[in-house]
C-alpha cells in the first residue's frame, strides 16, 4: 500500500539522490567495523545481563525496533534520534512504499506510521532465526548524551504535534513531580520543562521501575540488543554518510539508491556541554549509569568522567 504524501517545492528534484563516495577507503571502513564489533563482543562478554535468543524470541516485543526488508534481505534496527527518519524514508523507496525515488520528498511523519513496515516481532520463532542468520543486519548509534539532548530539544522544545503530545504526556508529569511552586499554566500545559527536570525524571528510580522508557530516550542497548544480535554493520552518527554508504555497498544497493544528505548538519554535539553543565555531579553520574552500556559498547566518553 502506498501511503506517502510528498512535500511540495521543499527540495530540488534530485535532492537526496546524488551519488555519494566515502572519504575513507572500503578497507578502512571495514577495519573500523571489525574494531567496533570486537569491542561490542568484549563488553558483552563481561556483562551478566545479556538475554539469549531463546528468551528474546519468547518475549518478541523486544524485536519491535527491527524493520524487515524481505526483498533486499535487510534487518535495520532503528534508534530514534540517530538518522532513523532518513533510513526509513530510504527503505520506503527501496521497498516500493513511496511514489517517489527521492527519500527527502517523503513527509517525515509518513515514515514513522505504525503499519508502513513489518517488524521482526511479527514473525514466528523459526522465521526470526532464519532472518537473523541470513539477512544483513545493521544499526546506527550516537553518543548517548547527545542523543538525549536531541530528544529533549525535539520533543519538548519545538512547536509540533509531536511536541504537543510529549508535553502533555510527559511534560505535565515532570513539572508536577520535580518543580516546586509550579504555575497553573506549567502544570496544565507542561510546555516549559527544563533539561535538568527532564534528567531528574530519567534518573528517578520510580521512573525506571514503573515502565520502559519512551523509545526516544530508551538506551540503545535495550532497543537493539547488540549483545544478542550480531550486527553486520554498526554505523555511527559521527560518520553517518560513510557508514551508510558501506551498508548499501554490502547490500549491493549503491547503484539503486543513495543515503540522503542533510543540508542542516546537527548542532547537538556542541550543545551537550551547555545542557549538562546545569546538572550536579551526582545527577550526571546517575545519568551515566542509566546509559553506561551504551557508552561502553560503542566507545563513547561521558562529560566529567574521562
Amino acid at each position: 500500500m502506498r501511503v506517502v504524501l510528498l512535500r511540495r517545492n521543499s527540495f530540488p528534484a534530485n535532492a537526496g539522490t546524488e551519488k555519494y563516495l566515502p572519504e575513507k577507503s572500503i578497507l578502512v571502513l571495514e577495519t573500523e567495523q571489525t574494531q567496533r564489533k570486537k569491542l561490542v563482543k568484549e563488553v558483552c562478554t563481561l556483562s551478566q545481563k545479556n538475554p539469549n535468543l531463546d528468551s528474546v524470541i519468547k518475549n518478541r516485543t523486544l524485536l519491535d525496533h527491527i524493520i524487515v526488508d524481505e526483498e533486499h534481505r535487510l534487518l535495520y534496527c532503528y534508534v530514534p534520534k540517530v538518522a532513523c527518519t532518513n533510513w526509513k524514508r530510504l527503505l520506503m523507496v527501496l521497498m516500493g512504499k513511496a511514489n517517489t525515488t527521492n527519500p527527502l520528498a517523503i513527509v517525515a511523519d509518513d515514515s514513522h506510521r505504525l503499519n508502513v513496515f513489518r517488524r521482526l516481532d511479527n514473525y514466528t520463532g523459526e522465521e526470526i532465526r532464519y532472518r537473523l542468520d541470513h539477512f544483513m543486519k545493521f544499526i546506527f548509534i550516537r553518543h548517548p548524551f547527545e542523543r538525549l539532548v536531541s530528544a529533549f530539544r525535539n520533543k519538548f522544545g519545538q512547536n509540533s504535534s509531536s511536541s504537543d503530545y510529549f508535553r502533555s504526556r510527559y511534560g505535565r508529569q515532570i513539572v508536577k513531580q520535580y518543580r516546586t511552586n509550579a504555575s497553573e499554566e506549567s502544570l496544565s500545559r507542561g510546555h516549559d520543562v527544563t533539561f535538568r527536570e527532564f534528567v531528574q525524571y530519567i534518573i528517578d528510580p520510580r521512573t525506571v521501575a514503573r515502565a520502559n522508557f519512551n523509545e526516544h530516550w530508551r538506551p540503545m542497548v535495550d532497543l537493539c540488543l547488540p549483545c544478542t544480535i550480531q550486527y553486520n554493520v554498526i554505523g555511527k552518527y559521527e560518520s553517518l554518510m560513510d557508514d551508510a554508504w558501506l551498508v548499501l555497498e554490502k547490500a549491493n544497493l549503491n547503484q539503486k539508491v543513495s543515503f540522503p544528505r542533510s543540508d542542516r548538519p546537527s548542532s547537538t554535539n556542541s550543545l551537550v556541554e551547555e545542557y549538562t553543565k546545569h546538572l550536579t555531579r551526582e545527577e550526571l553520574l546517575h545519568l551515566y549509569h542509566i546509559y553506561e552500556m551504551d557508552f561502553r559498547l560503542f566507545d563513547y566518553h561521558s562529560p566529567g568522567f574521562d
